[in-house]
Protein backbone atom coordinates (compact mmCIF):
# COMPACT_ATOMS: atom_id res chain seq x y z
CA UNK A 1 0.00 0.00 0.00
CA UNK A 2 3.01 2.37 0.88
CA UNK A 3 4.51 1.76 -2.71
CA UNK A 4 1.19 2.71 -4.72
CA UNK A 5 0.65 5.68 -2.66
CA UNK A 6 3.74 6.84 -3.13
CA UNK A 7 3.60 6.06 -7.19
CA UNK A 8 -0.17 8.13 -6.90
CA UNK A 9 2.00 11.02 -5.39
CA UNK A 10 3.75 12.15 -8.65
CA UNK A 11 0.27 11.51 -11.12
CA UNK A 12 -1.45 14.39 -10.40
CA UNK A 13 -5.32 14.27 -9.78
CA UNK A 14 -7.39 11.80 -11.65
CA UNK A 15 -10.64 13.86 -12.44
CA UNK A 16 -8.17 16.70 -14.00
CA UNK A 17 -9.91 19.25 -11.47
CA UNK A 18 -7.32 21.86 -11.19
CA UNK A 19 -7.28 25.04 -13.49
CA UNK A 20 -4.49 26.43 -11.94
CA UNK A 21 -0.62 25.45 -12.88
CA UNK A 22 2.13 26.90 -15.41
CA UNK A 23 1.61 26.37 -19.20
CA UNK A 24 3.81 24.30 -21.34
CA UNK A 25 7.15 25.64 -21.52
CA UNK A 26 8.66 28.03 -24.16
CA UNK A 27 9.04 25.54 -27.41
CA UNK A 28 12.65 25.19 -28.82
CA UNK A 29 13.44 26.60 -31.93
CA UNK A 30 11.38 25.90 -35.28
CA UNK A 31 12.76 22.99 -37.11
CA UNK A 32 12.86 22.09 -40.82
CA UNK A 33 9.04 21.12 -40.96
CA UNK A 34 7.87 24.29 -40.13
CA UNK A 35 5.81 23.34 -37.12
CA UNK A 36 6.51 24.95 -33.82
CA UNK A 37 5.09 24.55 -29.87
CA UNK A 38 3.89 28.28 -29.87
CA UNK A 39 2.00 30.36 -29.83
CA UNK A 40 -0.10 27.40 -27.60
CA UNK A 41 -3.98 27.59 -28.76
CA UNK A 42 -6.19 27.03 -25.78
CA UNK A 43 -9.67 28.18 -27.88
CA UNK A 44 -13.33 29.53 -27.45
CA UNK A 45 -15.84 27.12 -25.55
CA UNK A 46 -17.43 25.23 -28.68
CA UNK A 47 -20.55 22.68 -29.33
CA UNK A 48 -20.74 19.81 -31.13
CA UNK A 49 -24.33 17.71 -31.06
CA UNK A 50 -25.29 19.80 -28.07
CA UNK A 51 -22.20 19.13 -26.22
CA UNK A 52 -20.49 22.01 -24.88
CA UNK A 53 -16.45 21.80 -24.46
CA UNK A 54 -14.58 24.39 -22.82
CA UNK A 55 -10.82 24.31 -23.84
CA UNK A 56 -8.64 24.86 -20.77
CA UNK A 57 -5.00 24.73 -19.85
CA UNK A 58 -4.58 21.95 -16.98
CA UNK A 59 -1.29 21.67 -16.02
CA UNK A 60 -1.77 18.34 -14.02
CA UNK A 61 -4.38 16.80 -16.49
CA UNK A 62 -4.56 13.47 -15.49
CA UNK A 63 -7.50 11.25 -17.13
CA UNK A 64 -8.61 7.60 -17.70
CA UNK A 65 -11.00 6.57 -20.72
CA UNK A 66 -11.00 5.25 -24.10
CA UNK A 67 -8.85 6.22 -27.11
CA UNK A 68 -9.71 5.53 -30.62
CA UNK A 69 -7.44 6.23 -33.92
CA UNK A 70 -7.95 8.22 -37.08
CA UNK A 71 -6.09 7.28 -39.98
CA UNK A 72 -5.10 8.09 -43.94
CA UNK A 73 -8.62 9.84 -44.46
CA UNK A 74 -7.78 13.09 -43.12
CA UNK A 75 -4.08 12.93 -44.46
CA UNK A 76 -2.74 16.71 -45.53
CA UNK A 77 -5.90 18.17 -44.00
CA UNK A 78 -5.34 20.93 -41.40
CA UNK A 79 -5.48 20.48 -37.68
CA UNK A 80 -7.28 22.41 -35.42
CA UNK A 81 -4.43 24.47 -34.67
CA UNK A 82 -3.29 24.94 -38.35
CA UNK A 83 -0.63 22.65 -39.02
CA UNK A 84 -0.89 19.53 -41.52
CA UNK A 85 -2.26 15.97 -40.46
CA UNK A 86 0.29 13.21 -40.89
CA UNK A 87 -1.50 9.82 -40.18
CA UNK A 88 2.49 8.57 -39.88
CA UNK A 89 2.97 10.88 -37.25
CA UNK A 90 3.19 10.55 -33.02
CA UNK A 91 0.06 12.57 -32.85
CA UNK A 92 -3.55 13.10 -31.19
CA UNK A 93 -6.93 14.47 -30.97
CA UNK A 94 -8.20 16.06 -27.45
CA UNK A 95 -11.62 17.67 -26.76
CA UNK A 96 -9.87 20.48 -24.67
CA UNK A 97 -6.26 20.63 -23.64
CA UNK A 98 -4.34 23.48 -25.09
CA UNK A 99 -2.75 22.96 -28.88
CA UNK A 100 -0.32 21.73 -29.00
CA UNK A 101 0.48 20.00 -25.60
CA UNK A 102 2.60 16.59 -24.65
CA UNK A 103 0.60 13.66 -23.33
CA UNK A 104 1.71 10.36 -21.89
CA UNK A 105 -0.59 8.05 -23.20
CA UNK A 106 -0.86 4.00 -21.28
CA UNK A 107 -2.49 1.41 -22.00
CA UNK A 108 -4.12 -0.30 -19.71
CA UNK A 109 -4.33 -3.36 -21.24
CA UNK A 110 -0.28 -3.75 -21.20
CA UNK A 111 1.00 -0.92 -19.24
CA UNK A 112 2.83 0.65 -22.18
CA UNK A 113 2.97 4.10 -22.30
CA UNK A 114 4.57 6.57 -25.07
CA UNK A 115 4.43 10.13 -25.61
CA UNK A 116 2.26 11.83 -27.98
CA UNK A 117 1.46 15.76 -29.12
CA UNK A 118 -1.69 16.67 -28.99
CA UNK A 119 -2.57 19.21 -32.56
CA UNK A 120 -6.00 18.68 -33.05
CA UNK A 121 -9.34 19.01 -32.08
CA UNK A 122 -11.51 15.74 -30.74
CA UNK A 123 -12.61 12.91 -31.22
CA UNK A 124 -16.66 14.44 -31.22
CA UNK A 125 -18.37 11.94 -29.45
CA UNK A 126 -18.68 11.42 -25.65
CA UNK A 127 -17.69 8.03 -25.15
CA UNK A 128 -13.54 8.51 -26.14
CA UNK A 129 -11.10 10.38 -24.15
CA UNK A 130 -8.50 10.99 -26.76
CA UNK A 131 -7.87 9.79 -30.87
CA UNK A 132 -4.67 8.61 -31.48
CA UNK A 133 -3.31 8.99 -35.31
CA UNK A 134 -2.35 5.79 -36.84
CA UNK A 135 1.83 6.01 -36.18
CA UNK A 136 0.75 6.64 -32.42
CA UNK A 137 -1.95 3.96 -32.29
CA UNK A 138 0.91 1.60 -33.96
CA UNK A 139 3.65 2.52 -31.38
CA UNK A 140 1.07 1.91 -28.73
CA UNK A 141 0.30 -1.38 -30.09
CA UNK A 142 -3.74 -0.20 -30.92
CA UNK A 143 -5.06 -1.88 -34.02
CA UNK A 144 -8.60 -1.60 -34.14
CA UNK A 145 -11.57 -0.31 -32.46
CA UNK A 146 -11.33 1.43 -29.05
CA UNK A 147 -8.64 0.60 -25.63
CA UNK A 148 -8.88 1.82 -22.17
CA UNK A 149 -6.02 4.44 -21.62
CA UNK A 150 -4.61 6.61 -19.16
CA UNK A 151 -3.35 10.44 -20.61
CA UNK A 152 -1.63 12.32 -18.60
CA UNK A 153 -0.04 15.82 -19.74
CA UNK A 154 3.66 15.85 -19.21
CA UNK A 155 6.93 18.81 -19.69
CA UNK A 156 8.78 16.36 -22.24
CA UNK A 157 12.36 17.65 -22.83
CA UNK A 158 13.35 19.79 -25.45
CA UNK A 159 15.09 16.97 -27.28
CA UNK A 160 11.60 14.78 -27.40
CA UNK A 161 9.52 17.79 -28.10
CA UNK A 162 11.90 18.09 -31.49
CA UNK A 163 11.58 14.73 -32.40
CA UNK A 164 7.59 14.74 -31.80
CA UNK A 165 7.14 18.06 -33.69
CA UNK A 166 8.79 16.69 -37.08
CA UNK A 167 6.23 13.33 -37.15
CA UNK A 168 8.99 10.89 -35.44
CA UNK A 169 8.29 9.06 -32.09
CA UNK A 170 10.00 9.25 -29.24
CA UNK A 171 11.39 6.41 -26.52
CA UNK A 172 8.67 4.38 -25.31
CA UNK A 173 8.20 5.07 -20.86
CA UNK A 174 8.98 2.52 -18.26
CA UNK A 175 6.44 0.14 -18.02
CA UNK A 176 3.82 0.95 -15.31
CA UNK A 177 3.47 -1.05 -12.42
CA UNK A 178 1.12 -3.67 -12.54
CA UNK A 179 0.09 -1.98 -8.83
CA UNK A 180 -0.76 1.18 -10.30
CA UNK A 181 -2.02 -0.51 -13.84
CA UNK A 182 -4.90 -2.21 -11.08
CA UNK A 183 -6.04 1.06 -9.85
CA UNK A 184 -6.05 2.55 -13.67
CA UNK A 185 -8.27 -0.61 -14.62
CA UNK A 186 -10.56 0.13 -11.66
CA UNK A 187 -11.21 3.55 -13.05
CA UNK A 188 -11.73 2.11 -16.44
CA UNK A 189 -14.56 -0.42 -15.40
CA UNK A 190 -16.30 2.83 -14.03
CA UNK A 191 -17.22 4.27 -17.16
CA UNK A 192 -19.49 3.34 -20.46
CA UNK A 193 -17.45 1.10 -23.02
CA UNK A 194 -17.72 2.29 -26.23
CA UNK A 195 -19.43 -0.64 -28.78
CA UNK A 196 -15.81 -0.03 -30.86
CA UNK A 197 -13.74 -1.63 -27.35
CA UNK A 198 -15.49 -4.81 -27.99
CA UNK A 199 -13.23 -6.92 -30.27
CA UNK A 200 -16.36 -9.17 -31.34
CA UNK A 201 -18.58 -6.73 -32.27
CA UNK A 202 -19.08 -6.29 -36.29
CA UNK A 203 -18.42 -3.35 -38.01
CA UNK A 204 -21.62 -1.51 -39.49
CA UNK A 205 -22.27 -1.90 -43.10
CA UNK A 206 -21.27 1.70 -43.70
CA UNK A 207 -18.12 1.87 -42.01
CA UNK A 208 -17.17 -1.35 -43.34
CA UNK A 209 -17.73 -0.23 -46.58
CA UNK A 210 -16.48 3.40 -46.14
CA UNK A 211 -12.93 2.03 -44.66
CA UNK A 212 -12.59 -1.70 -45.67
CA UNK A 213 -12.25 -2.29 -42.46
CA UNK A 214 -13.74 -2.50 -39.26
CA UNK A 215 -13.72 0.74 -37.06
CA UNK A 216 -15.15 3.66 -36.90
CA UNK A 217 -15.89 6.30 -40.32
CA UNK A 218 -15.30 9.67 -39.44
CA UNK A 219 -17.88 12.41 -40.65
CA UNK A 220 -18.73 16.29 -40.65
CA UNK A 221 -21.80 17.03 -37.87
CA UNK A 222 -24.32 19.88 -39.77
CA UNK A 223 -27.18 20.83 -37.40
CA UNK A 224 -29.26 23.99 -36.90
CA UNK A 225 -26.75 24.88 -33.78
CA UNK A 226 -23.83 23.30 -34.49
CA UNK A 227 -20.07 25.01 -34.74
CA UNK A 228 -17.41 23.21 -35.68
CA UNK A 229 -14.62 23.84 -33.91
CA UNK A 230 -12.25 22.96 -36.70
CA UNK A 231 -12.41 21.10 -40.39
CA UNK A 232 -11.75 18.03 -39.07
CA UNK A 233 -13.08 17.68 -35.77
CA UNK A 234 -15.12 15.23 -37.14
CA UNK A 235 -17.82 12.82 -34.86
CA UNK A 236 -17.31 9.27 -35.26
CA UNK A 237 -20.38 6.76 -36.73
CA UNK A 238 -21.44 4.57 -33.64
CA UNK A 239 -21.31 0.55 -34.71
CA UNK A 240 -24.87 0.56 -36.61
CA UNK A 241 -28.08 -1.27 -34.46
CA UNK A 242 -29.28 -5.06 -35.27
CA UNK A 243 -31.55 -4.43 -37.98
CA UNK A 244 -34.27 -5.64 -36.01
CA UNK A 245 -34.14 -3.37 -33.86
CA UNK A 246 -33.83 -0.59 -35.90
CA UNK A 247 -37.45 1.54 -36.47
CA UNK A 248 -38.94 0.83 -39.82
CA UNK A 249 -38.02 4.12 -41.61
CA UNK A 250 -41.23 5.67 -43.54
CA UNK A 251 -41.26 5.65 -47.55
CA UNK A 252 -40.36 8.88 -49.31
CA UNK A 253 -42.92 10.64 -50.92
CA UNK A 254 -42.81 11.79 -54.47
CA UNK A 255 -43.11 15.35 -53.22
CA UNK A 256 -42.93 16.65 -49.85
CA UNK A 257 -40.97 19.49 -47.77
CA UNK A 258 -39.45 17.36 -45.22
CA UNK A 259 -36.22 15.54 -45.75
CA UNK A 260 -33.66 13.85 -42.75
CA UNK A 261 -30.39 14.97 -42.70
CA UNK A 262 -28.07 12.12 -42.45
CA UNK A 263 -24.51 13.61 -42.32
CA UNK A 264 -22.05 15.89 -44.20
CA UNK A 265 -19.14 13.54 -45.70
CA UNK A 266 -15.88 14.82 -46.86
CA UNK A 267 -15.45 11.95 -49.00
CA UNK A 268 -17.81 10.60 -51.62
CA UNK A 269 -17.40 7.22 -51.11
CA UNK A 270 -18.08 7.60 -47.27
CA UNK A 271 -22.20 9.61 -47.93
CA UNK A 272 -22.45 6.14 -50.68
CA UNK A 273 -21.75 3.96 -48.15
CA UNK A 274 -24.13 5.83 -45.45
CA UNK A 275 -26.95 6.63 -47.86
CA UNK A 276 -26.90 3.06 -48.71
CA UNK A 277 -27.52 2.30 -45.32
CA UNK A 278 -30.30 4.26 -44.34
CA UNK A 279 -31.82 4.38 -48.08
CA UNK A 280 -31.06 7.88 -48.62
CA UNK A 281 -29.56 9.87 -51.81
CA UNK A 282 -26.22 11.93 -51.89
CA UNK A 283 -26.06 15.34 -53.10
CA UNK A 284 -22.86 17.58 -53.45
CA UNK A 285 -22.41 20.73 -51.18
CA UNK A 286 -19.32 22.47 -51.67
CA UNK A 287 -16.39 20.46 -50.63
CA UNK A 288 -18.76 17.86 -48.73
CA UNK A 289 -21.16 15.31 -49.75
CA UNK A 290 -24.58 15.30 -47.67
CA UNK A 291 -26.58 12.82 -47.17
CA UNK A 292 -30.28 12.95 -46.95
CA UNK A 293 -33.53 10.92 -46.79
CA UNK A 294 -36.67 11.93 -48.38
CA UNK A 295 -38.94 14.02 -49.23
CA UNK A 296 -41.35 13.44 -47.07
CA UNK A 297 -45.03 14.71 -47.05
CA UNK A 298 -45.58 15.33 -43.00
CA UNK A 299 -43.48 15.62 -40.01
CA UNK A 300 -44.61 12.53 -38.81
CA UNK A 301 -43.29 10.28 -41.60
CA UNK A 302 -39.52 12.08 -41.60
CA UNK A 303 -39.51 11.51 -37.88
CA UNK A 304 -40.14 7.79 -38.40
CA UNK A 305 -37.54 7.78 -41.03
CA UNK A 306 -35.28 10.10 -38.03
CA UNK A 307 -35.42 6.93 -35.81
CA UNK A 308 -34.51 4.43 -38.24
CA UNK A 309 -31.23 6.61 -38.87
CA UNK A 310 -30.38 7.04 -35.33
CA UNK A 311 -30.88 2.90 -35.40
CA UNK A 312 -28.40 2.84 -37.68
CA UNK A 313 -26.06 5.05 -35.51
CA UNK A 314 -26.60 8.30 -37.04
CA UNK A 315 -27.33 9.85 -34.26
CA UNK A 316 -26.67 13.43 -34.70
CA UNK A 317 -29.35 12.82 -37.86
CA UNK A 318 -32.19 15.39 -37.62
CA UNK A 319 -35.30 16.27 -39.44
CA UNK A 320 -35.70 19.37 -41.71
CA UNK A 321 -38.15 21.64 -44.07
CA UNK A 322 -37.16 22.51 -46.91
CA UNK A 323 -39.20 26.21 -47.83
Amino acid sequence: MAGTALLLSGCGSFNGQRAEGPTASPAPATTVTGVVDVPVMIGEPYKIGGVTYTPIDVADYDEVGYAGSYGDELAGKPTANGENFNPASISAAHKTLPLPSYVEVTALDTGRTILVRVNDRGPMVTDRLIDLSRGAAEQLGITDGATAVRVRRTNPPAAERARLRTGQSVRERIATPQSLLAILRAKAKELPVPKAATASAPASPATASATGKGGEDRFIVEGPSTKMPAPNAEPAIKPAQSAKSATPAAKPAATGTYVVQVGAFSTESRANAAAKSVGGHVSKTGKLWRVRMGPFASDAEARSALGAAKAKGFRDAFVQRDR
